[in-house]
Order: C-alpha cells, then sequence, then structure tokens
C-alpha cells in the first residue's frame, strides 16, 4: 500500500515539474500565430502609430542610427557635447525629391555653431 502511494506521489511530482518547466520555457517568448494580415501583401506599410524605435540602417554603405516615430505626441531628448547645439534638416525622402507632396525626413545632428557659415559670408539678398 505504501508503495503505490509513494508511487502515485512520485508521478504526480514527475508531471507537476514537466508542467512547470513547460511554462517557464515559454516565459518571455512570443508564440508565433499565423495572421491572415501578415500574408495579404508583403509590401504593405503599417499605418499604426507605434512608440519611437531606434533601428540601424545602412546608407552608403555605412551603418547608421534611425529613429523611426509615428506618434506626433512623442518627444525625443538630444544631448550635444558642450559647444555643440542640435541642428534637425528637412528634406524629401524618395526617389522624387522635388514633388511638393512628397514625405519628409530630418536628418538630426550636434554641431559646432562656429562652423556656421557666418553673415558677412552669405550673399547679398538684394544683389540676387
Amino acid at each position: 500500500m505504501q508503495t503505490r502511494f509513494s508511487r502515485a506521489i512520485a508521478i504526480a511530482l514527475g508531471l507537476l515539474a514537466a508542467v512547470l518547466t513547460g511554462f517557464w520555457g515559454l516565459r518571455g517568448h512570443a508564440i508565433a500565430l499565423p495572421s491572415a494580415l501578415s500574408t495579404a501583401s508583403e509590401t504593405q506599410l503599417a499605418t499604426a502609430a507605434a512608440p519611437p524605435a531606434l533601428v540601424t540602417e545602412i546608407l552608403n554603405g555605412k551603418p547608421i542610427s534611425v529613429l523611426y516615430m509615428t506618434r506626433s505626441e512623442d518627444t525625443v531628448l538630444v544631448r550635444c557635447y558642450p559647444g555643440f547645439e542640435p541642428i534637425i534638416r528637412r528634406r524629401a525622402m524618395g526617389s522624387n525629391l522635388n514633388a511638393a507632396d512628397a514625405q519628409q525626413e530630418g536628418v538630426l545632428r550636434c554641431e559646432n555653431p562656429a562652423d556656421y557659415p557666418r553673415e558677412a559670408d552669405l550673399p547679398d539678398l538684394d544683389s540676387l
């Protein structure tokens, strides 16, 4: 009788250990489920707002960091070395850079104000 009871306890503990091990292995891992939306169009862009994401991309053969922001309420803090200022330059994206309705991107850099063109070096606008 005692061996049957011991055997039942051993089996129950073994099953409990297997179940807990299985759950522990899944902790923190996403389960990939097939989605009808993911196979609808491979070239479709995301339209839902997402939190900012810093992604490494390749530009002219060199790795750069690209910060993707899709929500208007997002704010980005930029810190530059002393004596440098954050400067953003806006430009059109894509192959048709002169299109009025082209998507815009900004290039943010920390630059030294001493490197900016001085007012004396700029052409006189009245002479143009």
